[in-house]
């Protein structure tokens, strides 16, 4: 059967620990398994997963044990400036600070620990 049941997005990392406390910081996710080679985060309403990986590990193909590039994550959350308050009092490297798109989103960019683009956004609600 074609059914998902899930899906999981999993970010290579030499920095497990910098990286869950980035996520988990910025976000509802909780730790749902930590070891030194693999960290499971899981939104607080259990809907939603990332994990982060120890690049160099033998579960990783070979072809994707470098630096994140390619791709970006977007989390779309109630609040985009509250969390970039959050992402700047923490002093993670904001990329562009939260501006109004065209396509009704209000968003900021930054990196996390390992390289990888994470874009926030919130619905501009007009009204």
């Amino acid at each position: 059967m074609k059914k998902i049941q899930r899906l999981m997005t999993n970010i290579c990392s030499d920095r497990l620990t910098e990286s869950k406390n980035f996520y988990t910081k910025l976000f509802d996710f909780e730790v749902n398994y930590d070891s030194d080679w693999f960290v499971h985060l899981i939104s607080k309403d259990k809907q939603l997963e990332l994990g982060i990986i120890k690049k160099n590990h033998e579960v990783v193909p070979k072809g994707v044990r470098n630096d994140p590039a390619g791709f970006y994550v977007t989390f779309v959350v109630e609040n985009v400036d509250l969390v970039f308050k959050i992402a700047k009092a923490a002093g993670f490297d904001i990329l562009e600070e939260p501006t109004d798109t065209f396509y009704g989103q209000r968003r900021f960019l930054l990196k996390d620990p390992n390289g990888a683009i994470v874009d926030v956004s919130s619905p501009i609600i007009e009204g």
